[in-house]
């Protein structure tokens, strides 16, 4: 089958490698119908080399139609549409019935210390080879699914894999009052269907970014919109100026490591770049420093008592934060990986009941998926208007 494969920084290719079987009783195969491009992939192509072997395949938001399915795999058949979410889940353990899903017992990969298992995501999180490719074998078949109605087209559904329930869960965890504001920093895909997510249900939105496209796609759905170009040195002030001098309720992170506005965090990542592999996995996890200039940002615009919902991801052990501002606030975190099985019976009314979150417009492109490599580059340096980009097999 044709695969996109990981193969050193920037370095992405389409590989023709063996079709996936079935290994495990609880496994099931799909053919990809569509998939995705996330920004979290975007860490591998730039930052996060040293965790990933050359030739892993990569994606984590697919979806198609279930080819086989093994001996003890009883929720789903041959034939059935399917939406597979980006962390591998169980169903059945503890943290699983805690609404947990990225917390897995079944499938936290113990010998790195980390929480569930993820499709194409480093061998921090099971070296599992993901969704971009033709066919994609899904482990804990039972669980890690969602099935969809025939008759809308993909786009209706495939963000169900990662970014709705990824923005559902920044909005939940947001904490924002019934009638309250949210700042949402960067406004790519995730912090775009958070910004749809909180207009939704009724909040004040004000968008931060500072590519023209994305300020403009946030702005049409209603929310007011700060381009940071122009608000470099006092974003934080303005806002203040816009919410009766406090700030607002709460500030939605939707940046993670790659924020724009921190040079010294930038060189200190590219140098780990440029290290033996070994080497650099070693600094990452013990010493490695995120560019936080979007969580100071937030923890700056957060009025006293409010909170800030963290879904950019973040990666550095060293990370120096303002702890004695963030206690003087009274300024509750939350944050982590989405859990999406959680919130698929929250989210799944609105798929089926027209589309009021402008799902099936998202997309800013669709291309094949031999042309992924072109989407990469394109996506990572914010060309051509890219937001979102659908692969088609």
């Amino acid at each position: 089958m044709k695969a996109l494969a990981w193969h050193g920084k920037r370095d992405v290719r389409v590989d023709t490698v063996p079709d996936p079987g079935i290994v495990e009783p609880t496994d099931a195969i799909i053919r990809v119908t569509t998939t995705a491009i996330c920004g979290s992939d975007l860490h591998l192509y730039e930052v996060l080399g040293p965790f990933i072997r050359e030739g892993m395949i990569l994606g984590h938001e697919p979806m198609g139609v279930v080819e086989e399915v093994g001996s003890e795999v009883t929720e789903i058949s041959p034939g059935d549409r399917v939406v597979i979410p980006f962390q591998v889940s169980c169903g059945h353990c503890f943290m699983c019935g805690q609404g947990l899903q990225t917390q897995c017992e079944t499938t936290q990969v113990r010998d790195e210390g980390m929480g569930a298992m993820l499709f194409g995501y480093t061998k921090l999180y099971g070296d599992k080879d993901g969704g971009q490719a033709e066919f994609l074998r899904v482990p804990q078949a039972n669980y890690t699914h969602i099935k969809v109605p025939d008759g809308p087209p993909d786009e209706h559904f495939v963000y169900l894999s990662d970014v709705l329930p990824t923005a559902w869960q920044a909005v939940e965890y947001a904490g924002i009052p019934d009638g309250g504001s949210v700042t949402v920093l960067g406004l790519g895909p995730i912090g775009d269907m958070a910004a749809r997510i909180a207009l939704h249900k009724g909040y004040r939105v004000i968008g931060v970014d500072l590519v023209d496209e994305r300020l403009e796609r946030v702005r049409s759905r209603g929310a007011e919109v700060l381009d940071l170009r122009e608000h470099e040195k006092d974003l934080a002030e303005v806002i203040r100026g816009m919410t009766d001098g406090r700030g607002t309720d709460s500030v939605i992170d939707a940046v993670g490591m790659e924020a724009h506005g921190s040079p010294g965090a930038k060189t200190a990542q590219q140098l780990v770049g440029m290290l033996p592999d070994a080497i650099a996995e070693r600094v990452m996890e013990k010493g490695g420093v995120d560019r936080l200039h979007a969580l100071h940002l937030a923890i700056d615009a957060v009025r006293r008592g409010g909170t800030i919902s963290l879904s950019g991801v973040y990666g550095g052990m060293a990370d120096p934060l303002p702890l004695l501002t963030i206690f003087d606030k009274q300024i509750q975190l939350r944050m982590g990986q989405a859990n999406v099985k959680r919130w698929v019976d929250d989210i799944m009314p609105l798929l089926l009941d027209g589309d009021p979150l402008g799902v099936e417009g998202f997309h800013t492109h669709r291309v094949p998926l031999d042309q992924g490599p072109v989407a990469y580059e394109m996506f990572q340096k914010k060309e051509d208007g890219a937001v979102k980009v659908l692969l088609s097999p």
